[in-house]
């Protein structure tokens, strides 16, 4: 079976902060196809994430398939506030990186 990668198919793969206690990452599509094609493939969903980012699936605030935007969306709670000692992205825009090679079959 032949796959590509998401970030392939997506039009934007991104993260940012929601607030300081939480990083929300956005996965949008330029067509209705290849955002179905994603959604069927059930290589996005809140499970995956945790396992993707190690991290209790608790820690996922938000996950929503938002079909008249083409995206998937999911936000997870931060272990500490943004800007605080020992933050390493105080902008949360670093944390989107291992959504790229996620590997959805055709």
């Amino acid at each position: 079976m032949s796959t590509q990668k998401l970030s392939d198919l997506a039009k934007t793969i991104r993260s940012k902060n929601a607030g300081v206690n939480k990083i929300t990452f956005d996965i949008i599509f330029r067509e209705p196809a290849q955002y179905e094609r994603v959604k069927r493939s059930g290589a996005i969903t809140r499970d995956r994430m945790a396992a993707l980012y190690r991290i209790a699936p608790e820690r996922i605030s938000d996950f929503v398939e938002y079909d008249p935007g083409l995206a998937i969306k999911f936000t997870i709670y931060r272990l500490q506030p943004s800007g605080s000692a020992g933050d390493g992205d105080i902008f949360g825009a670093q944390q989107y990186a291992p959504l790229l090679d996620i590997e959805i079959p055709a």
